[in-house]
């Protein structure tokens, strides 16, 4: 039985238009993240085989391609809860996120200087990669990362709870290579209300995930 499943989405193709069309949700979802897992497993699988043959010279790479598909699988998993078409603006204490709004001004100074800053990680990335706010347990602190490939560049132990998907997948169809337009668009559909959910349990599993003097 495969490990690994690709989840359903929370919406349907068209619940994100104009932001994000039909078009791409049907091939990022179906297409992209369902390679994803299927190279997670298959990963699995091979790794299980080099031990039943104590075939270790395949090791390194094999290692190397597990980061790569599961932190896939992870990231677009998230992704997808991230957004609505109900989303965007900020997040306020009148919608009930008072305490990731109150974080992200500690964090960062204001909401407009994070959302500058993650803007910039996310549209800079220098060919494929992904910018996000996770929360970081040894400091207590959210930051923001600009994340290689899935799985380069990040810190041991942080916990991503909002990811703009930079890759040219996410958006080139609609976008072409104007991967600043589609950051700043995608500020429209963030839903807050899963951002603040994602922040609270990462806080409450922090002595889980990292234990630090």
């Amino acid at each position: 039985m495969p490990v690994y499943t690709l989840p359903d989405l929370p919406y349907d193709y068209s619940a994100l238009s104009p932001v994000i069309s039909p078009e791409i949700i049907e091939l990022h979802h179906d297409k992209h993240h369902a390679a994803y897992v299927k190279g997670a497993n298959d990963t699995l699988e091979q790794l299980a085989e080099a031990r039943d043959k104590e075939s270790w010279g395949s090791v390194n790479g094999l290692e190397k391609n597990l980061a790569f598909h599961l932190s896939g699988h992870i990231l677009h998993s998230i992704y997808w809860q991230n957004m609505t078409g109900d989303g965007g603006g900020e997040p306020l204490a009148a919608d009930g996120v008072g305490e990731l709004a109150d974080a992200i001004a500690e964090s960062f100074g204001s909401f407009a200087g994070f959302r500058a800053q993650l803007s910039k990680a996310a549209a800079t990335t220098q060919g494929s990669g992904w910018g996000v706010l996770a929360y970081e347990p040894l400091s207590g602190r959210l930051v923001v990362e600009q994340v290689y490939d899935h799985q380069g560049n990040v810190g041991q132990g942080s916990v991503p709870i909002l990811v703009f998907d930079a890759w040219e997948h996410a958006f080139y169809l609609q976008y072409k290579n104007q991967k600043v337009d589609f950051i700043e668009a995608m500020w429209q559909v963030v839903n807050w209300q899963d951002v603040a959910r994602r922040y609270e349990a990462a806080k409450s599993r922090a002595d889980v995930l990292l234990l630090a003097p």
